[in-house]
């Protein structure tokens, strides 16, 4: 028979730290859409003392946190991947950990295991680093099948099992992963159950001129490497965030908007495999969490626009032709935009 424990929380969790006008519901206390608001706010300023501009990726990864969701970015080393999920660990008052992924990784390597206690002559658990708030899963695709499995049951499951006892993941429980898309050698290919696992992926991409100069500026200014975001809410506040998503509205017809764009990735003729319903819920969590940040607690159209791309290309599978000739999901998910028919939005 398999024991379930629940392991100690890791992180940086203070006290329950509800805002006036925090209410409780199924899930525990949630704040309302203004204090939502305000609070992103904080977080996003926390995370701008260390991350110069990248305003798209902030808001993105903000949204995705949000949402509950774990997060996949795909982009070239030394673009600030690491800087801003350190940041918004800190921002966040949350627990954060790395991993560097390589091939001689094993599943105990970050789930931890059973060692010997010699004074009780008992075996002991003791942790990985798993056991954290935000982990950084840094170039996944280094990683071996039987690790990925590991990481799938933390991400799926928010548990680990070690000698047929399973252990739950404190909560929130958010990966960060990073995966290179031009060094391919001694990469596995993630499976794509794995994938679909990933609620969004995103691009950081390269700074603008005018932020590139900001960030050689900052570094002169502070005269140290390290930079610390300062700390703008505690892990129980943002948990009460993410349970207020649940209570934002979405009308059946922007619902139904959802459904149409998901269905068009399918219709494709150049989809082998279009997006599962498992991307119709990832983007309708998505919209309403960036309706929540918005201060409101309603979703419209834009919500849902805004977030289609990073929510769906992944999901979709290209066929050999139309991949060779450069056509990826993104272009698919452009194009079911374009195709469907957009509801009205609320007044």
């Amino acid at each position: 028979m398999t024991r379930v424990v629940v392991a100690p929380p890791a992180g940086r969790s203070g006290p329950p730290d509800l805002r006036a006008g925090g209410h409780q519901t199924g899930g525990g206390p949630t704040v309302n859409p203004t204090e939502a608001r305000a609070l992103a706010e904080r977080i996003r300023q926390s995370v701008h003392t260390a991350v110069v501009g990248r305003n798209q990726a902030v808001e993105t990864t903000l949204t995705g946190l949000v949402a509950d969701g774990h997060l996949l970015i795909e982009d070239l080393p030394g673009l600030g991947k690491t800087l801003m999920a350190r940041s918004f660990a800190l921002a966040l008052g949350l627990g954060f950990q790395r991993i560097q992924f390589t091939a001689d990784l094993l599943p105990h390597d970050i789930t931890g295991g059973e060692i010997l206690d010699t004074a009780k002559a008992t075996f002991t658990f003791r942790p990985g680093p798993l056991f954290t708030n935000v982990l950084l899963a840094d170039e996944i695709n280094r990683a071996p099948p039987k690790v990925q499995s590991a990481l799938l049951e933390a991400m799926q499951e928010y548990q680990v099992t070690s000698e047929r006892t399973t252990y739950a993941l404190p909560r929130p429980f958010l990966v960060l992963a990073t995966e290179n898309p031009l060094e391919l050698e001694g990469t596995y290919p993630l499976p794509e159950a794995q994938v679909d696992r990933f609620l969004l992926r995103l691009k950081v991409g390269y700074p603008d001129l005018d932020e590139e100069r900001g960030i050689l500026a900052r570094r002169r200014a502070r005269t140290d490497d390290r930079v610390d975001a300062p700390q703008a809410a505690d892990a129980a506040t943002f948990r009460a965030l993410q349970l207020t998503v649940e209570s934002v509205e979405i009308d059946p017809s922007v619902a139904g908007y959802i459904v149409d764009l998901v269905r068009a990735t399918r219709d494709d003729p150049r989809s082998e495999v279009g997006s599962s319903p498992r991307g119709s819920l990832a983007l309708q969590k998505l919209s309403r969490a960036r309706a929540l940040l918005a201060g409101r607690d309603f979703v419209v159209p834009d919500d849902v626009k805004v977030l289609a791309e990073p929510a769906l290309a992944h999901r979709i599978v290209v066929k050999p032709e139309p991949w060779i000739r450069g056509v990826r999901g993104e272009a698919i998910v452009k194009s079911a935009l374009d195709r469907t028919a957009v509801p009205k939005a609320r007044a």
